[in-house]
């Protein structure tokens, strides 16, 4: 059975080590949006590792709005920009939370269409 329960309003999402993100929703048209993106950068790049990177990035940029815990060089709050989102799934263990929390969701959504 699948349920309809995903979130439909921006929420905040703890990604741990005192990083907070306020997201849109994991719409089919953010998600795709994102893909598109992702599949533009990486063509013609075989690595799966380099096509999945790309694609958590580009929904990541797609989707914060806003966060808290992520700081500059100074320790001040980073502003929220397409670099910075970059930059911020760069960490490993912040790319992974967001990829679970965020995104995982949608992809257990998948699992239960196929089931």
């Amino acid at each position: 059975m699948i349920r309809l329960d995903l979130k439909r309003e921006p929420f905040w999402l703890d990604l741990g080590y005192g990083v907070r993100l306020h997201v849109r929703p994991a719409t089919s048209a953010l998600v795709m949006a994102a893909r598109v993106s992702a599949l533009k950068e990486t063509q013609g790049d075989a690595d799966a590792g380099t096509r999945s990177a790309a694609l958590l990035k580009r929904l990541a940029e797609l989707a914060v709005l806003a966060w808290e815990g992520v700081g500059d060089s100074e320790d001040n709050l980073a502003e929220v920009t397409p670099e910075a989102v970059s930059a911020l799934m760069d960490l490993w263990p912040i790319a992974d939370a967001f990829e679970r929390l965020y995104l995982g969701p949608s992809l257990l959504l998948e699992q239960e269409k196929n089931a």
